[in-house]
């Protein structure tokens, strides 16, 4: 249950990594490259030599040599480039001004720790780099979001971003106060959560002016779209995550890289949700990129290439597109409007067996043993089924519960479907976490899907359009914005 307890967490925080419309807007272009003038440093002034006696006249020396430019670019950069020294990150202090509003080194850290504290920390030095990096970008926006809605004279009232912190704490199962001090102990603060609410709200009010109310779905529309899906009846669809990253054929090389060394990080269990908010350049980035229920038709041919082959939890990428690379997950698969036996409601009963700290494969496989020969006397889930049996025999803990079978391990889902009830499943498990089996003591077959109605596809055009509209009204502001580095 810790465990279980642990991922939840995790999942939570990254939930508040970015607004839940923010983050997919913000994420939606590629780092903008800043002028030279604001980036560069100047040269150190050098101090006024001392007068000198003059010279005699001799010839003017010779220019010096121009090294070979291999990439023929203007600037003149050699091709054999040698830098005087590296970069130490932890030297790094990112700040920038956006209109006036200052965003500090401090914000970017306490910002960058609810990503660590997503992915458990276990985030390499250049990873974190990069990370800061896509941060600094994220609080820009923020603060352009937070401005238009001031000049908008729209207000967000302190009280409703107090409550809204609050609600995010009842999710931590803690009270504002244990939340805040939570974050402090982890490196983070409550300051950080509160700008990016209030970023979210000021966002929210400023769609609901400049953009919802011009957004128009017709009945015929979404009727058109329910009508397709009774023809489509039958057909699979995905449940999709999607990490997305533009390149251009310059960058292209560079871009695969990330996309590389992110895959890397979730075969090494990091955040797909988290990676999607932070890198992910498609507008479903600010929901984890998840792209929800869609049919291999509707993606491109390289995708849905991939999602014809994935199982359900599995990761695919780096995948080369047409002007980018993407990277998917798996979340789920059904056919359309067709009963899907994993929406069947099981009642299991679990028997398990638990081993103190620090025992051996070799300790514990006596009981282990014995364990697996007594499931396998199971015939039923009455007095007289076994199961008294096994607690006696085992010393066996016995829990009940109904769950939906799309809930299990996929592992487990094909294994519980082809069970009749009274059936037990092998033992599985291990010495650290306790080894189970489960009964199978009754099933509630699903009904035949209906279809989303009307109402349901209309929102769905709705939010496809408003978004699609955001992302141009926040790109407009940071063409229009003047943002000072530091």
């Amino acid at each position: 249950m810790a465990r279980i307890e642990n991922l939840r967490r995790a999942r939570i925080v990254a939930l508040l990594l970015a607004g839940t419309l923010t983050a997919g807007i913000a994420l939606a272009q590629q780092p903008a490259k800043p002028a030279a003038s604001k980036t560069a440093k100047a040269p150190a002034k050098k101090p006024a030599a001392k007068p000198a006696k003059k010279p005699a006249a001799r010839p003017a020396p010779a220019a010096p040599a121009v090294a070979p430019n291999a990439t023929g670019n203007s600037l003149n950069i050699p091709a054999d480039v040698k830098l005087l020294g590296e970069r130490d990150p932890n030297l790094y202090k990112a700040t920038a001004r956006v209109n006036g509003d200052v965003i500090t080194a401090t914000d970017i850290d306490q910002r960058l720790a609810l990503v660590l504290l997503a992915n458990e920390g276990k985030i390499a030095a250049e990873e974190r780099e990069r990370l800061r990096q896509q941060i600094l970008r994220n609080l820009i926006d923020e603060s352009l979001q937070i401005q238009e809605a001031k000049a908008l004279e729209l207000e967000v009232k302190q009280a409703e971003v107090e409550q809204r912190y609050a609600a995010v704490s009842q999710n931590f199962k803690r009270t504002p106060k244990q939340m805040s001090l939570y974050l402090s102990q982890n490196g983070s603060s409550d300051r950080s959560i509160k700008r990016q609410i209030e970023a979210e709200l000021a966002w929210q009010r400023v769609l609901g002016r400049k953009v919802t109310p011009f957004i128009n779905v017709s009945e015929e529309e979404a009727q058109a779209i329910v009508d397709r899906l009774q023809a489509q009846k039958g057909t699979k669809e995905y449940d999709l995550g999607e990490i997305y990253l533009s390149g251009t054929p310059e960058t292209m090389a560079e871009t695969a890289k990330t996309a590389s060394q992110i895959m890397q990080q979730l075969q090494q269990n990091g955040s797909f949700v988290a990676y999607a908010r932070q890198y992910s350049e498609a507008t479903t980035a600010g929901v984890g990129g998840r792209l929800g229920w869609i049919r291999a038709e509707q993606l491109p041919t390289e995708l849905a290439e991939a999602a014809n082959t994935m199982q359900v939890g599995q990761i695919a990428g780096p995948i080369p597109l047409p002007g980018g690379i993407s990277i998917l997950l798996m979340y789920d698969q059904r056919q359309v409007l067709t009963a899907d036996p994993r929406d069947a409601t099981l009642s299991l009963r679990q028997l398990s067996i638990t081993f103190p700290p620090g025992t051996t494969k070799a300790i514990a496989a006596p009981l282990v043993e014995k364990f697996a020969l007594e499931t396998r006397k199971i015939n039923g889930c009455g007095p007289a089924g076994g199961i008294q049996n096994v607690i006696e025999q085992t010393k066996a803990d016995l829990v009940d519960d109904e769950l939906a079978v799309r809930t299990l391990p996929p592992q487990l889902q094909d294994t519980l479907l082809a069970m009749q009830v009274g059936q037990v499943t092998p033992p599985f498990g291990s010495v650290e976490e306790g080894v189970r089996v489960l009964v199978l003591c009754g099933r509630d077959d699903p009904q035949v899907a209906s279809g989303p109605s009307v109402d349901q596809i209309t929102a769905g055009i709705e939010e496809e359009r408003t978004n699609r509209k955001a992302r141009s009204l926040l790109r407009d502001l940071r063409r229009d914005a003047v943002v000072d580095y530091r």
